[in-house]
């Protein structure tokens, strides 16, 4: 393999990471098998692909891919993030605890509680910035705390490594989502979690073109009970969608430097407007946990969240309404810029009293910065804020 010529750095891997040239024509890239089965000499006798829900050749080069960027040894691919998730819950029973940041995607918060709550797993929801409060929650059914960082929509800084060091003196399980940083940024694996999750519909495919999910882990044995969920349950994406995630992470690495650079000019922008209340970025020194986002990441990301002085749903609303060049919709980490109001949008399936809580209140407005020029993005904020 071609990971295997020498240790890489990132930038290479994203190109050369975990892949090999075709073995049938030599073709640079993987090609695309489109087909649900393969021929088989006798029973059993097959080149080790037998059906496409267990195992197909363009799925296998994107999951060795994952697993190369982020320090891993086992990658897997699903058809959503939401998908790889609930492949990570299958891993429990009824009557264990999971310890889950409190402020986290809304359709994380949507299948923990109105699905897995019924099958009679507990889930705790709890600000992790201070790691000092997750024990006071651990108990002998807990199993698996899950991280999110930065949080989405708040971007709230989690410590990893203290966190691993909590989960490993009480032998739960330690998942990360990863989806904001990337790798480019952040290695949850190097700084001691178990699980590694993305929704790659985000930056890892980057284009907005595609829906699907992964996992990556460093345990054998727990790689096997994943992949065993993964084949048995069935929620694995098609190759035409790993080939374009495939295709996604080889510029992941130019694309997030980017991201990085626009997203600190549009952070340190809406800071000084004076119609801006607050701006949630990591990068500010006076951001709660800015020294542990140093510490942890390469850079502060491009995703950028503010709330207006008059703390008006309808001013919020007709903000992102007038916005041009960010478009209005669900999603991030495409090339382009969106704009997103979490309260109707994203989080609305988290109760108002909760959100709220958490800093989500009405007049919140969350940016993915794209990699257009910043001055065209200066530009469209300023008119549509006024």
């Amino acid at each position: 393999m071609l990971s295997n010529f020498y240790k890489m750095k990132f930038n290479t891997k994203t190109i050369h990471g975990g892949q090999e040239h075709d073995s049938a024509y030599g073709a640079v890239m993987p090609p695309i098998y489109q087909t649900s089965t393969y021929a088989q000499t006798t029973p059993g006798g097959h080149k080790g692909y037998e059906y496409s829900r267990t195992h197909n050749p363009t799925r296998h080069a994107l999951e060795c891919s994952f697993a190369s960027i982020e320090n891993g040894k086992y990658g897997l691919a699903f058809a959503s993030g939401l998908s790889a998730i609930d492949a990570i819950i299958k891993l429990l029973k009824p009557g264990d605890e999971v310890i889950s940041t409190n402020d986290l995607y809304g359709g994380s918060y949507r299948l923990f509680t109105k699905i897995y709550e019924d099958f009679g797993i507990k889930f705790h929801f709890i600000g992790m910035e201070n790691t000092s409060s997750i024990e006071s929650y651990i108990n002998k059914n807990t199993k698996l705390i899950w991280v999110e960082t930065p949080t989405n929509p708040m971007m709230n800084i989690i410590d990893i490594e203290a966190t691993s060091k909590i989960a490993k003196k009480h032998n739960l399980l330690l998942a990360v989502d990863n989806t904001f940083a990337t790798p480019y940024l952040q290695l949850p694996l190097d700084l001691g979690a178990d699980i590694v999750m993305h929704s790659a519909t985000k930056y890892l495919g980057g284009h907005s073109d595609v829906v699907m999910g992964a996992l990556i882990v460093n345990d054998k044995d727990l790689a096997d009970r994943l992949y065993f969920i993964q084949n048995a349950s069935g929620a694995v994406c098609g190759p035409q969608d790993s080939f374009l995630v495939l295709r996604g992470i080889k510029t992941l690495h130019i694309r997030m430097q980017r991201h990085c650079e626009n997203g600190k000019i549009i952070a340190e922008y809406l800071e000084k407007h004076p119609k801006i209340e607050k701006v949630y970025w990591p990068g500010f020194e006076n951001h709660p946990n800015h020294n542990i986002a140093k510490s942890q990441m390469k850079d502060f990301g491009g995703m950028v969240s503010f709330t207006t002085k008059d703390n008006n749903f309808k001013e919020a609303i007709k903000i992102v309404e007038r916005l041009k060049i960010f478009t209005l919709a669900e999603s991030l980490g495409g090339v382009e810029s969106l704009a997103g109001h979490p309260a109707s949008m994203t989080h609305a399936s988290i109760p108002k009293e909760k959100r709220e809580k958490t800093g989500v209140v009405d007049s919140l407005i969350r940016l993915s910065v794209g990699i257009e020029d910043v001055d065209d993005l200066i530009a469209d904020l300023k008119q549509a804020i006024g």
